[in-house]
C-alpha cells in the first residue's frame, strides 16, 4: 500500500543497492530495522487509518527479519518500506510510509532503491492504493485484481454461528500440520512458521473446518485497533466459509465493529461480506512484477493481511 504520494519511479527489479540519499536536514541513512523499530512504524500505518492488528508486528518482522527497512534522518526515522522474501520465487512489499512532514522530497524513493533488492530476481506482490497504479505500473508492476475492505456491525445469521457447529473447531497444536499445508495451497509460498505464530498470537481466535477428517479451511480474527479484523478466510466453497465467518464473529458484542479483505475475483466472499451486514470502505491493487507462484485463488474468501499478502 502506499496512500503517501512518495511512490517509486523506478523498476524493482534494478539492482540498485544505494542505501542514503542526499535530503533536506542531513543524509538520509537506510538500514534493516528491528522489531522495536517496526512497532514504532506500525504506529504510523495506524495514523494512517491501516487499522493494524494487535500484535501483527510479533508475527510479521520474524518471518524475514532483513526484509525490514527504516530511513533515518540524523538519527530520526522518516521512511519505511517491507519486502518480505517468502521463499526463493516470491516476495512481499508493504508498509511504503514516509512521515507526513517530509513528503514529496524524495525519501520514499531512496528508501525504496535501498530495500528492493533484497527481493532478488523474486517476483514482488504489493497492494496499491487505486490512485497509485499507474506509478507502480511505470516501475514494472502489472494489476491482477482489486481488493475491498468490508466492515461494519456483522448482522446474526439464522443459525447459531457458534464452533462446533458444521465442522467448525478451535485450532490446536493437533491441527498445525494439516493447516501450513491447507495454507500453502492458498498461499504463493510456504509461509508454515508465519502461520504458527499467526494461529496462536494471543487474543486471536484460530478456527478450522475439518470434514471427513480433512481441512476443508480456516480463518482468523484478532483485535485492532478499531474493532476486530478476520484474515485469513480460507475455504473450499461459500457454504465452508459462511460457517467460518459465523463462528468466528458469534462472540462479538453488538457494537463491536469487524473487517475483512475480500478479493474482487471472488464474488461469493463478496456476497458473504454483504449478507452479514458488511459494506467496502476502500479499495486496493494487487500487482505483481512477475509470474505468481500456483496457488488456489478461489479459496480466499479473505486476504491474511494487506502489508504482507
Amino acid at each position: 500500500m502506499n496512500p503517501l504520494g512518495d511512490a517509486p519511479l523506478t523498476s524493482p527489479t534494478v539492482q540498485d543497492p544505494t542505501g542514503s540519499a542526499a535530503a533536506p536536514g542531513g543524509e538520509l541513512l537506510v538500514t534493516a530495522a528491528t522489531s522495536a523499530d517496526w512497532h514504532h512504524i506500525a504506529e504510523w500505518a495506524a495514523a494512517e487509518g491501516w487499522n493494524p492488528g494487535d500484535g501483527d508486528v510479533d508475527c510479521f518482522h520474524p518471518t524475514d527479519p532483513g526484509g525490514f527497512f527504516i530511513g533515518r534522518l540524523d538519527g530520526r526515522p522518516v521512511s519505511a518500506v517491507s519486502v518480505v522474501t517468502y521463499s526463493e520465487e516470491y516476495a512481499f512489499l508493504g508498509y511504503y510510509l514516509v512521515h507526513p512532514e517530509l513528503r514529496r522530497q524524495g525519501l520514499g524513493l531512496a528508501t525504496w532503491r535501498a530495500a528492493v533488492p533484497h527481493a532478488g530476481r523474486r517476483t514482488i506482490g504489493l497492494d496499491a492504493v487505486p490512485a497509485q497504479q499507474a506509478t507502480y505500473e511505470r516501475s514494472g508492476f502489472t494489476p491482477a485484481y482489486e481488493t475491498a475492505r468490508y466492515a461494519g456491525r456483522p448482522t446474526r445469521p439464522g443459525r447459531s454461528g457458534e464452533a462446533g457447529a458444521d465442522g467448525v473447531v478451535p485450532v490446536s497444536a493437533a491441527h498445525l500440520d494439516a493447516l501450513a499445508a491447507y495454507d500453502r495451497a492458498c498461499f504463493p509460498a510456504d509461509r508454515r512458521a508465519f502461520v504458527t505464530r499467526w494461529l496462536t498470537a494471543p487474543g486471536r481466535t484460530a478456527l478450522a473446518c475439518v470434514r471427513d477428517g480433512e481441512i476443508a479451511g480456516y480463518g482468523v480474527i484478532r483485535p485492532a485497533r478499531n474493532g476486530r479484523r478476520i484474515g485469513p478466510l480460507f475455504a473450499d466453497g461459500p457454504e465452508v466459509a459462511e460457517a467460518l465467518f459465523d463462528a468466528l464473529t458469534a462472540g462479538l458484542g453488538p457494537r463491536e465493529e469487524v473487517g475483512i479483505d475480500v478479493p474482487e475475483t471472488q464474488k461469493a466472499a463478496q456476497d458473504l461480506a454483504a449478507a452479514r451486514g458488511l459494506t467496502p470502505q476502500f479499495r486496493t491493487v494487487r500487482m505483481y512484477t512477475g509470474p505468481v507462484p500456483a496457488y488456489r485463488a478461489e479459496r480466499t474468501y479473505g486476504v491474511t493481511s494487506l502489508e504482507l499478502g
